[in-house]
């Protein structure tokens, strides 16, 4: 049985907070908030607290905070000498305080609180200073994860870079081509079997292989009309992009 405790209840924090929960090799220990009402999602299942001071013992503490907060949360931990890690993609493993033993745990997925997601098939990317802790690590993600990777913390913070582009990146050009659905009274479910096949479609093709449209294919007529039909910071978005298409196939 290992034994967890969660420091922070966001997005990450409550989403691992429910897979520990509904995983028999796990206990979950305690989790902790700065404040109560992001904790009522999970009251009478676990043990909580609004107070770093009063933290139980256990195996792994997890910090799921904002990176901006790793390191003061890190250094506010009131015990030494225990496995203590962070949820972050691009923070630094040395960011954690050197009081405790230090590690990653980190889920590469984009999580929303209320959206359910299966654990099975999210890549756990784990680091930690010494193999012992790294064999607890991938102990403690291969039961919830059946893909566990070990990444140093510059593998990390490249794979997060590629992360902001295929997810948080796309997902502003998702909410742009909403925006033009919207404005011109189109459904914008007509893109959805779009949307559904692109991301398919590079998860067998190299994406460079997948690419079409009118950057792809070098129709300035088509690149140009477009152009005129959007907003100024549309336009610059779309010249951006196209530019770039077009520079990868010159």
């Amino acid at each position: 049985m290992i034994r967890v405790i969660i420091i922070g209840s966001g997005n990450v924090g409550i989403h691992l907070a429910r897979v520990f929960l509904n995983t028999r090799e796990i206990k979950l220990v305690q989790v902790y908030n700065r404040t109560l009402e992001p904790l009522k999602k999970i009251e009478g299942k676990v043990s909580t607290t609004t107070n770093l001071n009063e933290l139980k013992d256990a195996d792994i503490y997890i910090i799921s905070v904002s990176d901006n907060s790793i390191e003061n949360i890190s250094k506010s931990l009131n015990f030494t000498a225990k496995l203590v890690v962070h949820t972050s993609g691009s923070t630094h493993l040395n960011t954690l305080n050197s009081s405790n033993r230090k590690g990653v745990f980190y889920p590469l997925q984009t999580f929303s609180k209320n959206k359910e997601l299966s654990f099975k098939g999210i890549p756990i990317c784990i680091e930690s200073e010494n193999n012992n802790d790294l064999m607890l690590l991938k102990s403690l993600a291969s039961l919830i994860s059946n893909n566990v990777y070990i990444l140093d913390s510059k593998q990390r913070f490249n794979m997060h870079i590629s992360a902001v582009f295929v997810n948080n990146f796309v997902n502003n050009l998702y909410y742009i081509g909403n925006e033009i659905c919207e404005k011109n009274n189109i459904p914008v479910e007509i893109l959805h079997p779009l949307i559904k096949e692109t991301a398919e479609k590079v998860q067998t093709l190299a994406p460079k292989d997948a690419q079409t449209g009118p950057a792809r294919r070098k129709d300035t007529a088509t690149i140009e009309s477009q152009l005129k039909q959007l907003t100024e910071h549309h336009a610059a978005i779309y010249k951006i992009l196209t530019d770039s298409i077009i520079k990868t196939y010159s």
